[in-house]
């Protein structure tokens, strides 16, 4: 198990970073968390995280030397919606990888199962990712960016759709109708998940692998957002009875080298 001496620095603390570095302090490792924002340094340091402002934009940057001074970087920063922000989230990556390069020696990337598109067909960690998307693109590029370097160990964990706080299922759909491709699978996690399967990793340093995380269980996409949507009391969608583009998002490497279960079996019991 690693030290509990071990520092981790948390590049991005929004949805999924803040919650991890607050559990990370909370088992006493040392968290340094950036944030852009001024206004968020005090909230990180109520939470026993060492704040600092770490800014990559492609005009400028800003950022303390000593966060990059650590143990382990954990890397969470999406690229934005935009397809302008999107095409500058290569540029950002080499900037972190050139502060990063001579002072970190592992690093996590939170990257994302679009990378591999759908194309009708089950994916694992040994697929051959074949984007379909613009953000899917720029995940793949990013994760190349950081495999290539050997003044690192990457490591990349792969989340499949991101729900849990402020990220409703329910909403997701609610009120719409003839939604397409009603038929195909769905690929989620929680973010408890999210956030256990990130320090089972740390713990048992299982680092330089590649992990797609999602929970292992797919049913129809029409039947789960119906039931989450009438869950939240919200106006249940209606679906087209299709099964279009699709993938169904396994995992070798969980099972087999973090022996990880997760909190969910059936998405049936969650929506009970």
């Amino acid at each position: 198990m690693i030290s509990v001496n071990t520092t981790i620095s948390i590049l991005g603390c929004g949805w999924y970073g803040l919650p991890l570095a607050k559990k990370l302090a909370e088992l006493k490792y040392n968290v340094k968390g950036s944030t852009t924002s001024v206004e968020k340094l005090p909230v990180l340091k109520e939470l026993g995280i060492i704040p600092y402002i770490v800014d990559f934009q492609e005009e400028k940057e800003s950022f303390d030397t000593d966060f990059f001074d650590t143990d382990l970087l954990i890397i969470c920063i999406p690229p934005k919606r935009s397809t302008a922000e999107q095409g500058n989230f290569t540029k950002k990556i080499g900037k972190v990888i050139n502060a990063a390069e001579q002072k970190v020696k592992n690093i996590i990337f939170i990257s994302s199962t679009s990378v591999y598109g759908d194309h009708n067909t089950h994916v694992n960690e040994f697929s051959i990712p074949m984007p379909d998307t613009i953000s899917g693109k720029v995940m793949l590029a990013a994760e190349t960016m950081l495999n290539n370097n050997n003044n690192f160990k990457t490591t990349i964990i792969r989340f499949a759709g991101l729900i849990g706080p402020n990220r409703d299922p329910g909403r997701f759909f609610a009120g719409k109708t003839n939604v397409p491709n009603g038929l195909a699978p769905i690929n989620l996690i929680i973010l408890e998940d999210c956030i256990n399967l990130t320090i089972k990793i740390i713990e048992l340093k299982a680092f330089g692998n590649l992990y797609n995380a999602c929970i292992p269980d797919h049913p129809a996409k029409q039947s789960f957002y119906m039931k989450a949507s009438e869950n939240s009391g919200l106006t249940i969608p209606g679906f087209i009875n299709e099964l279009n583009q699709w993938k169904v998002v396994d995992s070798q490497n969980v099972p087999k080298l973090l022996n990880y279960q997760y909190s969910i079996s059936k998405w049936s019991d969650w929506l009970t």
